[in-house]
C-alpha cells in the first residue's frame, strides 16, 4: 500500500560521515514538549477504545477554537503533564520549545489544565484521548524501541508516518541494522543502485542517513532462497527452500507480464519489471541442484554474514555448474562460490562443460564469484559464441585442473580486477577472434602460461599484473593479435613475452622484468610490435629474436640484463629503433647466425661487453644510433660478421670504437668514431671492411689500425686530432687507403711497419706533429699522387733498407725539427713525447751495456758517450736512452731526467663473446 512505502529524498553516494549522523538529536525529555505533528487519517477512525492506539495517534490533533465534539477531532490537551524527574531517554526526542494551545472548551471531555499536565496512566480509565496523548508524549523512547523491534519493514515505515516523535524513533539505525540483518544477513550495507550494480558500503562511508533502511529499501523488490526459514507471518518478502523454485516463481510472475506473452495487461507491473530485473538472493548453504541456465534478466546473489561468497556454494558434478544463454542480457550472478567436481570414475564425458559458461548473445556480470573446476579437460569459465559479452569482475578464478578462463569463437567481455592463479593450464585462452577486454587482473603462479592467445585470437590487455607462470607470461600463436599495455609481466620461470608461429601483438608501455630467460622471444615469422616497454633485470636476454623472427622494437628502455639486451639471430630480421639499451651485464645488441635487421636511431651505452656484436654471417644496417661508453668496443664484427654502419656516433668506450676481424667485411660509412681509449677502428687477423667518409678522431691511440693481413679499404675519411698516429699498418697489415684528410695527429699521419704493404692514393697527410708517413721495420708500400705537407718530423720518412714505390706524390712545407734539433746539439729525446719519436740515426753503448731494447741519439754519442766503444744501429724512429735517463751515466744535454715509456703499438685483445645461452 502507498503508505508503507520505503522512500528517500536522495539517490546513494559514498562520502565520509561523522560518527552518530544517523540519528537526529532532539531536546531531552526533562524539557517540556509540544504534540508531534500528525499525518492525516480517515474521517472515520472511531475514537472508542476499540479503534486502537495507532487509529487514535494518527486522529490526534489540536483543535480549532470552535471545534464541535461531534464530527470533528477530538479536543488536545493544553498542556503536557510533568516529566520523572531525573529519566533522560538516550535519543533527546523532545523538543525545547512549549507549544501554543488554543484555550480549551470547559465542556471537554478530556480537557486538562492549560500550564500543566499530570502524568496520566492507562490504568486510570481516561478516553482514547489520553490514550493517544500518552503513545505520543509519554512513553518512553526505550519501550517503544522494543515494541517497534517486533514490526516488519512494512509496519515500520507505517508507524514513521504518525508524528515526527515517532518517525525519528522508527528510523533509528540499530533497530533497522537489526531488521535488516534478520532478512539480508549481511555484515554490511549492500547498496544496489542499479540493475547489475552491488556494493558493500560501510557506514561511516554512506551517504544515506540510515544505511541500513537505504539497503533495505534497494533489495526489498528480491526474493530469497533459505532452505527450511521460517519467516514472520506478516513478512511479504518471498522465501524459497532451492534455486530452482526461486527461477520457477520469477518464471510464472514474468509470464504474467503484458508484453504480448501473458493474461495479465498491468502495464505498471511489466514497466517495473523491464526496469529491475529479478533479484534472487541465495543464502548461505551447499546448493548441488540441476544445472541452471538463465536465459532471462535474473540477478543471482549470495547472502550470508562473514565472507558471502565462501557460504554459499552452488556445485555440479556433471554438466555447466552456472550457464548463461540467450536472452539473459542483464543477469548477474555475485558473492557465491561455483565448483565443478565431476566424478573421476563417470564415463560421462564434461570436456565441454565448465564450472560457468557464457554463451551466445548474453551479456551477464559475474562479480565478486570464487570459481573452482576439478576437470581436468576444459576450462573452468568458458565464454563462447558471436554476442557473448559478459563482464566478469572481482571473482577468484583459481587452482583450478585446467584453464582458468576460455574465451573463444567470436565472443568479447569485460574482465577486471579478478584473481586468476595456480592453475594447471593457462591461467586465460583467447582464441578465434575473440575480443575481450581484460583490465587489472593478477595472472600468477600458473604451472602454465599465463595468458595464451593463438589461432587468431584478439584482445586488449590493461594494467594486468602478470607473474611467477611456470612458462611465459603471456604467449601469442598462429595470427593472433592481441593489444598489451601498461601489464607488468615479470618473474617468469622462462620467458616474459613469447610471440611464434607468425603471432602478432601490440606490447605498448608494459614493465618486463626479472625472468628466468629473455623478457621478449619472437621467432617463426612472427611479427609483433614491441614499444615503450621497460625490459630490466632479464636472467637472461632483454629481447630475443631468433628463427626468421621479425618485429617492430621501438622506444623501450632496456637495461640490466644478464645478456644481450637485444639478440638477433637465424634469419631473423626486426626494425630496432630509438631504444635505450644500457648497462647490461653482457654487450648491448647480438647479432649472429646470418642475423639481419634495421637498427637506427637507438642509444646503446654502459654495456658491459661491445656495444653492437655482428658476427657469423649477419647483415644488419646500423644508421644513426649513438653507441658510446661501453666497457670494451663500440661495435664488434667477427668471424664473417657483415652489415652496414652508417651515420651514426660511437665514442667514448674502454676499447676501440670499431673493431673488425676474421673475416668480417662491414661497410662503414659516415659514422663519427672518437674518444676511443683503445683507438678508433681496429682491423686485425684477416678483417676486411669499406671505411668511407667517417670522421676518426680524438682517439687515445691510433684513428685506424690495420693489422695481421688485414686488408680493409679506407676512402674519403677524416682522421683527425689523435693522441698517438693517424693510421699504423703492421705486422703484415695492408689495405688501400684513397683520398682520406689525415691530419693533427700526435704521431706520424701514416705509420707502416712490420712486414706491411698498404696502397696510398691521392690522400692528404697534413699538419702532424710527427712525420706526415712513417715506413718501417721491413715494411713496404706504394704511395701514389698523395699531398704531403706541414708535418713537424718531415714528409716522408724512411728507415733504413725501406725501398716504398712511389709515384706522383706532392711533398712540401715540412718541418724538420728533428735535423734542427741535431744540428743545435739537443738530445733527440727532448723533442719526443710520449707519442711522438723522431727518425734518424740510433747507435748502442758497448762501454755502457746498452741492450737491444735501447738506443742512443748521434748528439749523445757525441757528448755523454765520448770515448766510448759504440756501434751504429740503423736510421730508424726512436727515443734516445740516454736522454730518457734509462742508462747508468747521466745525460749531459738534458735536465732532469724524466721516466721512459714505451708505447705498445697493439690493441688489447678483444674480450671473446661467450656463447649466448638459449632455450
Amino acid at each position: 500500500m502507498p503508505s508503507a512505502s520505503f522512500s528517500s529524498s536522495r539517490s546513494y553516494v559514498r562520502r565520509s560521515r561523522r560518527k552518530g549522523g544517523h540519528r537526529i538529536p532532539l531536546p531531552s525529555r526533562t524539557q517540556s514538549s509540544e504534540p508531534c505533528e500528525s499525518v492525516p487519517c480517515p474521517n472515520n477512525v472511531s475514537g472508542g477504545a476499540g479503534g486502537g492506539a495507532m487509529a487514535a495517534t494518527a486522529c490526534a490533533g489540536p483543535s480549532g477554537s470552535g471545534g464541535s465534539g461531534g464530527g470533528g477531532s477530538p479536543p488536545v490537551p493544553a498542556a503536557a503533564p510533568a516529566a520523572t524527574p531525573g529519566h533522560h531517554s538516550p535519543y533527546d526526542l523532545r523538543r525545547k520549545s512549549p507549544p501554543a494551545y488554543h484555550e480549551p472548551s470547559t465542556s471537554a471531555a478530556c480537557a486538562l489544565p492549560a500550564r500543566k499536565r499530570p502524568r496520566t496512566s492507562l490504568s486510570q480509565g481516561v478516553d482514547v484521548c489520553n490514550v493517544s496523548q500518552y503513545l505520543q508524549y509519554e512513553l518512553p523512547d526505550e519501550v517503544l524501541l522494543c515494541i517497534l523491534s517486533h514490526l516488519t519493514e512494512r509496519d515500520l515505515c507505517r508507524v514513521a508516518q504518525v508524528c515526527k516523535r515517532f518517525n525519528t524513533i522508527a528510523n533509528d539505525t540499530e533497530l533497522w541494522k537489526s531488521l535488516y540483518q534478520s532478512v539480508f544477513e549481511y555484515d554490511t550495507p549492500l547498496m544496489h543502485p542499479a540493475p547489475c550494480q552491488f556494493e558493500f558500503v560501510s557506514v561511516d562511508e554512506c551517504e544515506a542517513d540510515n544505511p541500513w533502511k537505504e539497503s533495505f529499501r534497494q533489495l526489498y523488490y528480491g526474493i530469497h532462497v533459505r532452505a527450511n526459514y521460517r519467516p514472520k507471518k506478516d513478512l511479504r518478502i518471498k522465501h524459497f527452500n532451492s534455486i530452482r523454485g526461486a527461477l520457477d516463481y520469477v518464471e510464472e510472475r514474468s509470464s504474467s507480464c503484458a508484453c504480448g506473452n501473458g493474461s495479465n495487461n498491468s502495464g505498471a507491473g511489466c514497466a517495473c519489471r523491464r526496469a529491475a530485473p529479478a533479484l534472487v538472493f541465495v543464502h548461505a548453504g551447499l546448493y548441488q541442484e540441476d544445472c541452471l541456465a538463465i536465459d532471462s534478466d535474473i540477478q543471482l546473489i549470495g547472502c550470508a554474514p562473514g565472507n558471502v561468497a565462501e557460504a554459499v556454494v552452488l556445485e555440479r558434478e556433471a554438466e555447466s555448474t552456472l550457464t548463461f544463454a540467450e536472452g539473459a542480457t542483464r543477469a548477474y550472478a555475485g558473492h557465491m562460490t561455483l565448483k565443478f567436481s565431476p566424478d573421476a570414475t563417470s564415463t560421462m564425458q564434461h570436456h565441454k562443460h565448465y564450472c560457468l559458461e557464457v554463451s551466445d548473445n548474453c551479456s551477464p556480470t559475474v562479480d565478486h564469484c570464487i570459481i573452482r573446476s576439478a576437470s581436468v579437460v576444459g576450462a573452468a569459465v568458458c565464454v563462447s559464441g558471436a554476442g557473448a559479452n559478459p563482464v566478469i569482475k572481482h571473482c577468484d578464478i583459481s587452482d583450478c585442473e585446467n584453464v582458468g578462463l576460455y574465451v573463444t569463437d567470436y565472443a568479447q567481455g569485460a574482465y577486471q580486477d579478478n584473481e586468476i592463479s595456480r592453475n594447471a593450464l593457462a591461467g586465460i585462452w583467447v582464441k578465434n577472434f575473440a575480443n575481450p577486454i581484460m583490465r587489472r587482473n593478477h595472472i600468477h603462479h600458473g604451472r602454465d602460461v599465463g595468458i595464451f592467445t593463438f589461432e587468431n585470437g584478439l584482445g586488449y590487455f590493461e594494467a594486468n599484473d602478470i607473474h611467477n607462470n611456470r612458462i611465459a607470461g603471456f604467449e601469442v600463436k598462429a595470427g593472433a593479435n592481441p593489444t598489451v599495455v601498461h601489464c607488468e609481466i615479470h618473474h617468469g620461470q622462462t620467458g616474459g613475452i613469447y610471440v611464434h608461429e607468425s603471432g602478432l601483438g601490440q606490447f605498448i608501455d608494459n614493465k618486463i622484468h626479472s625472468n628466468n630467460f629473455a623478457g621478449v622471444w619472437i621467432t617463426s615469422n612472427s611479427n609483433p610490435t614491441i614499444r615503450r616497454n621497460e625490459i630490466y633485470n632479464g636472467h637472461q636476454g632483454g629481447v630475443y629474436i631468433f628463427g626468421e623472427g621479425r618485429g617492430l622494437i621501438e622506444h623501450n628502455n632496456i637495461y640490466g640484463n644478464a645478456l644481450a639486451g637485444i639478440q638477433i639471430r637465424t634469419n631473423s630480421d626486426p626494425i630496432v629503433r630509438h631504444n635505450k639499451i644500457h648497462h647490461g651485464q653482457h654487450g648491448g645488441i647480438y647479432v649472429h647466425e646470418k642475423g639481419q635487421g634495421l637498427i637506427e636511431e637507438n642509444e646503446v651505452y654502459a654495456n658491459t661487453l661491445a656495444g653492437v656484436w655482428i658476427t657469423t654471417g649477419s647483415t644488419p644496417v646500423l644508421r644513426r644510433n649513438r653507441i658510446h661508453s661501453g666497457k670494451q668496443v663500440g661495435v664488434y664484427f667477427y668471424d664473417n660478421g657483415h652489415g652496414k654502419l652508417e651515420d651514426n656516433d660511437i665514442f667514448n668506450h674502454l676499447y676501440s670504437g670499431v673493431q673488425i676481424r676474421t673475416g668480417s667485411n662491414p661497410v662503414i660509412r659516415g659514422n663519427k668514431i672518437w674518444g676511443g681509449q683503445n683507438g678508433g677502428v681496429l682491423v686485425y687477423n684477416g678483417g676486411l671492411g669499406l671505411l668511407e667518409q667517417n670522421e676518426i678522431f680524438d682517439n687515445a691511440m691510433a684513428g685506424v689500425w690495420i693489422k695481421t693481413d688485414s686488408n680493409p679499404t679506407l676512402k674519403r675519411n677524416k682522421i683527425f686530432d689523435g693522441r698517438d698516429g693517424g693510421i699504423c699498418i703492421f705486422n703484415g697489415g695492408k689495405g688501400v687507403l684513397e683520398e682520406n684528410d689525415i691530419f693533427r695527429n700526435a704521431q706520424a699521419g701514416v705509420l707502416i711497419s712490420t712486414q706491411s704493404h698498404p696502397v696510398l692514393r691521392r690522400n692528404r697527410i697534413f699538419d702532424g706533429l710527427a712525420a706526415g708517413v712513417e715506413i718501417t721495420n721491413n715494411a713496404t708500400a706504394t704511395l701514389e699522387h698523395n699531398q704531403i705537407f706541414n708535418n713537424r718530423f718531415g714528409g716522408l720518412c724512411l728507415a733504413s733498407g725501406v725501398t716504398p714505390l712511389v709515384r706522383g706524390n706532392k711533398i712540401f712545407s715540412n718541418q724538420d725539427a728533428v735535423e734542427k734539433a741535431v744540428g743545435g746539439g739537443q738530445c733527440l729525446y727532448k723533442i719526443s713525447s710520449y707519442t711522438s719519436f723522431p727518425m734518424h740515426d740510433f747507435y748502442r753503448c758497448q762501454t755502457c751495456n746498452t741492450t737491444d731494447r735501447n738506443a742512443i741519439c748521434v748528439n749523445c754519442i757525441k757528448t755523454c758517450h765520448s770515448g766510448h766503444d759504440v756501434e751504429f744501429i740503423r736510421h730508424d724512429r726512436f727515443f734516445c736512452d740516454c736522454g730518457a735517463g734509462t742508462l747508468s751515466n747521466q745525460c749531459q744535454l738534458q735536465g732532469e731526467p724524466t721516466q721512459d715509456t714505451d708505447t705498445l703499438y697493439d690493441s688489447a685483445a678483444p674480450m671473446e663473446s661467450h656463447t649466448l645461452m638459449v632455450n
